[in-house]
Parts: structure tokens; sequence; C-alpha cells
């Protein structure tokens, strides 16, 4: 019938599965190797189910969740347009010099110093500080809205720690730059010197 002992077989087969399961006896009881190899098995199978190996792969089309890309392009526009308020944009260098320009234009030699530095010099001033102000505000209200966002999609699924992180470094910057532009827009910071 050819029975061997639990020592036997480990030696003999060196961890590998025996293609059939024999019967090992001992004089203080019996130990079968198929019960050996199920157990083995049962647990392999255990680790499987806990881990989520072996599992077949979702279908696709399957529902997922949100997977953070537009959040995340969202919370770096948000700290982009806060630098750009604060650096200065083209658009507002552009709108600044031709509003200069028309300043020039209409402004007759004859004016007072005055008229001239305003009109010359002030309406530009305040429509790079429009334009500052204007991206500042887009910053912000770009940043809250990714801030925003998770209260109203998934719930239970965590924004990523730096997603959050850049809109708020969006926030703050479209505060800083939206402050720095209402003081400059008020003549408050860096005003026109008088005549």
């Amino acid at each position: 019938m050819g029975t061997r002992t639990a020592d036997e077989t480990e030696a003999t087969t060196s961890g590998a599965e025996a293609p059939e399961a024999t019967e090992a006896t001992e004089a203080n009881g019996t130990v079968t190797e198929a019960d050996e190899a199920a157990g083995a098995k049962d647990d392999q199978e255990t680790a499987a189910a806990v881990t989520g190996e072996g599992a077949e792969p979702d279908e696709p089309g399957g529902e997922e969740g949100p997977s953070g890309v537009g959040q995340g392009a969202g919370a770096l526009v948000s700290a982009a347009l806060g630098l750009v308020s604060l650096s200065g944009s083209w658009i507002g260098t552009v709108a600044g010099a031709r509003e200069q320009l028309v300043g020039q234009l209409r402004t007759s030699t004859s004016a007072s110093v005055a008229t001239q530095i305003k009109e010359v010099y002030g309406d530009a001033w305040h429509t790079t500080a429009l334009w500052g102000g204007l991206f500042a505000l887009a910053a912000l209200v770009v940043g809250v809205v990714v801030l925003a966002r998770p209260a109203f999609g998934a719930p239970g699924r965590a924004q990523a720690p730096w997603i959050r992180s850049a809109a708020w470094a969006g926030v703050v910057l479209g505060i800083v730059g939206l402050l720095l532009a209402v003081l400059k827009y008020t003549d408050a910071l860096l005003g026109l010197p008088s005549a």
C-alpha cells in the first residue's frame, strides 16, 4: 500500500506537493498528507480572499470613483493664478500700456502737471491693479471650489493632501493678491506723486 511516515514524505519531496495524497501513520496517531494539503490550501485561499489576490478583475466600464485629476489641476491653476496676480500678467501690462497711450493722446500739452500725471500714469496704474485683482479673484474662486468639491463628491473618498495644499496656496495667494490690488487701485500703496 505504500504508507510513509510524515518525516519520510517531507524528506523525499523536499517541500514539493505530492501528486497523490498518501496516508502517513505514526505511533501516536495517524495524519494524512491530504489533510495537511487541504489545510494549506484553505490557508492560501483565506489569505487570497483577505488581500484580494486572485480575484477576477473588474469588468470594463465598471463604476469607479473620481481619480482626482480635475481637482489636482484646479488646485495647480489656482496657485498659478495667485502667483500671476502678485507678479503681474501679460494682459495687465498690455492694458496698462494701452491706457497710458490713451492718456497721452487725450491730454493736451497745456494741461497741468497733476492732470498729466493722473491721465498718463495714474489710469495705467489703476488698470494694472484692476487686472491683478481679477487674477487674484479667479485664484480665490478656483481654490475655494477645489477645497469644497469633496463635500459634493463621492462620500468617503478623501482628497489627496497635495491637492488640498495647492488649493490652500491658491486661496492664500488670491487673498494677498486681491488685497494688494485694492491697495494699489485706491492709491493707498505706492500712490501717485503729488505735483
